[in-house]
């Protein structure tokens, strides 16, 4: 009997430390997080979400603070296509079900931030996703292993000291633990997470609010109506999104106080190191603003009347006046507490450091089979695309699952192959549709992989361009033949806080200036052979990619419209046509029969159509369109049974032949018949 327990709970001791190792441990149910168990579940791979809370994206249960996200939820675009609709659907998670589109939760342009949570409660339980709730993972180290995926697996351990092993860590906790600045006076400071959102309570009062950002204006926007003044103080100038593109800047749903600073209400901007400010409390409990260096070697516990404040010295110093409140809106960082030194997951540098360090496939730089998701991998494409945002990171997160399931499963990159032929089409497609393309822009980009003799192509989607050089080993596709790659970009010199993007004859519409082009618009790079990792690091400043062997820009088009048949379509045929040295156009069957019997090499669409019996089909009313139009020459049929034919073919057995006339030229044919089945078929 014994022994008959001790084999039973060794059963289950093993059946339990199955079930807590996984293939893949996601930390997080946002929507990052949310979004990448959605492709592990239908790719079928054993997997688990860990969700601090008890409801999935338990940060938008709180922020942001005033419950108006600025993601945009346009409802109507005029299109049916869902992929370009999703290009103006900033809030939607992919998926196969129609209902989980986010415009099913709010049809306000702007929605409420309740509606995110509703949304994403829907998300994980109509796909019953495998996430496990209120499980806080408190640590994070390795155990190395030569026989796992990485050579080390990650072990996790929750507040219940409770540990899993994983093969691989997708972290989607994204950014949440508030940015602080400390300077003396500093625990008189209030934080955006905390202050109250009630207008009232700021009645009257004079308010000074640390940081410019959406969160700093949203605050304001909240008050401005009700307070005395409102003072703004950042160490960088404001960015407004409109002028740098970039959607993380200031939006101007939030920017109201902008128009009381400029029209003289009282209100007002002001530029300086949060770091070399103090705050000095009063006897009346009022703020007063001074300079860190003016408390050097005091006292700052014997009053305010001892200290000297900026304005004695200059009597109109700009923030004189004590303020009621201090409001710090500086952000949020990501948490590295929870990791162990051995995993090297470190701060990014610069304006960065508020994100780990990762590669531009969003691996950890320190820690193999680390990936970082979702808002906290934003260091990739931090200010300059979307991928801080659900808009930009459900496609990232996309293609890191891409990545993962090549690296461990063998599955290549998803591709389809298409005749050249298709060439301009399938460009003229994606760069119309693709959401992927245009959210992401200059980061992810479509890969056309020629193959031998340029006959045909495999199209890759949504590649990361940062990792352009090891294409072959991270999609397990070849690309030996050249290959064109697909992107989106702004103008060189059009984003910036200090640019005016409204001045006078700011739009390009002629295509021979495309490359002038300052709104968003596709670029094609052609390489000959696939850039090395050196050229990628030696890329030119501001490239998203190494200097091409060829490149064209499609002209800008003011309703992102690129299907212009002279303006979009021709400049891009030719440049593919001397890129690969041959014909792309379309012909109909007589022009093909005709190139057969006068040029030595067939262009590919009579090649791969009209010799196997395939091409357009021809009537007496398309025919005589097409040379109306110039596309068809002006050919005659003439039936002759006359002497004057016969004469000039003596000996010929024919009874009767048919003549193709073409202008002072004619040309004796006998398979007739041959062109009109190649019509009709």
């Amino acid at each position: 009997l014994s022994v008959a327990l001790c084999a039973g709970a060794m059963r289950c001791a093993a059946t339990s430390a199955a079930s807590l190792h996984h293939d893949y441990c996601v930390i997080g149910a946002g929507p990052s997080g949310l979004q990448m168990a959605y492709f592990l579940q239908r790719a079928g791979r054993d997997y688990v979400v860990f969700e601090r809370g008890h409801v999935p994206g338990s940060f938008f249960a709180l922020y942001p603070r005033h419950r108006k996200l600025i993601s945009i939820n346009k409802q109507y675009t005029g299109k049916s296509n869902s992929e370009f609709n999703l290009r103006h659907d900033w809030n939607s998670l992919l998926s196969h079900d129609r209902r989980l589109l986010f415009r099913r939760y709010s049809h306000d342009f702007f929605p409420h931030a309740d509606a995110m949570v509703r949304y994403l409660e829907d998300f994980a339980a109509l796909l019953e996703l495998q996430v496990q709730y209120n499980t806080a993972i408190i640590h994070v180290t390795l155990d190395a292993d030569p026989e796992a995926w990485n050579g080390h697996y990650f072990v996790l351990t929750d507040q219940n000291r409770q540990k899993y092993k994983c093969s691989s860590l997708l972290v989607a906790t994204g950014t949440w633990v508030p940015n602080v600045v400390n300077f003396p006076g500093s625990e008189y400071v209030e934080g955006y997470e905390t202050v109250s959102i009630n207008p009232e309570d700021f009645a009257g009062q004079t308010v000074l609010i640390l940081g410019r950002g959406n969160s700093a204006f949203e605050t304001a926007e909240n008050i401005l109506g009700v307070t005395n003044f409102i003072h703004m103080v950042s160490r960088s100038r404001v960015r407004l999104s409109w002028a740098t593109h970039y959607v993380g800047d200031l939006r101007a749903i939030n920017n109201g106080l902008l128009d009381t600073y400029q029209l003289k209400s009282l209100d007002g901007l002001l530029e300086g190191d949060l770091e070399d400010l103090a705050i000095v409390k009063d006897k009346k409990g009022k703020l007063h603003i001074t300079l860190r260096y003016y408390l050097e070697n005091r006292n700052t516990s014997a009053g305010i009347d001892s200290i000297t404040l900026p304005q004695d010295e200059l009597d109109n110093f700009a923030t004189r006046a004590p303020y009621d409140r201090v409001i710090r809106c500086l952000g949020w960082k990501f948490d590295f507490a929870i990791y162990n030194r051995s995993l090297r997951l470190m701060p990014g540098k610069g304006n960065k450091n508020k994100y780990p360090q990762i590669k531009p496939n969003y691996e950890s730089r320190g820690t193999r089979g680390l990936f970082v998701l979702g808002t906290a991998s934003h260091s990739v494409d931090f200010r300059k695309s979307a991928g801080g945002f659900i808009h930009g990171f459900r496609y990232t997160t996309r293609a890191v699952h891409r990545l993962l399931e090549n690296r461990h499963h063998g599955v290549p990159w998803p591709s389809t192959v298409y005749p050249i032929t298709q060439l301009t089409n399938s460009i003229i497609k994606r760069v119309n549709e693709a959401s992927g393309l245009y959210q992401m822009f200059s980061v992810l980009a479509d890969i056309i992989l020629l193959r031998e003799n340029a006959t045909a192509f495999e199209y890759l989607e949504e590649y990361p361009t940062g990792v352009l050089a090891e294409l072959e080993t991270q999609t397990g596709r070849k690309a030996a033949n050249g290959l064109f790659v697909i992107i989106m970009e702004y103008g060189k010199n059009f984003s910036g806080a200090d640019k005016d993007v409204f001045y006078y004859n700011r739009a390009v519409g002629e295509a021979q200036h495309a490359w002038q082009s300052n709104f968003l618009h596709p670029v094609i790079y052609y390489y000959k052979r696939l850039p090395t990792e050196r050229e990628m690091r030696l890329c030119p400043p501001d490239w998203p990619l190494p200097r091409p062997d060829a490149i064209h820009h499609i002209v800008e088009d003011f309703l992102t419209d690129w299907t212009a048949p002279n303006a979009h379509i021709l400049p891009l045929r030719r440049f593919l046509e001397n890129c690969l040295g041959t014909d792309l156009r379309n012909f109909f069957a007589e022009s093909c029969f005709l190139f057969a019997f006068t040029r030595q090499k067939l262009p590919p669409f009579c090649q791969q159509g009209y010799i196997r019996m395939q091409g357009l089909v021809g009537t007496r009313r398309l025919q005589g369109h097409a040379m109306e139009a110039g596309l068809l020459e002006n050919y005659t049929v003439t039936d002759f049974a006359g002497d004057k034919l016969l004469s000039s073919h003596e000996g010929s057995q024919d009874q009767d032949h048919t003549v193709i006339t073409r202008q002072d030229h004619t040309m004796p044919v006998r398979p007739l018949q041959h062109v009109v089945n190649a019509k009709d078929e």
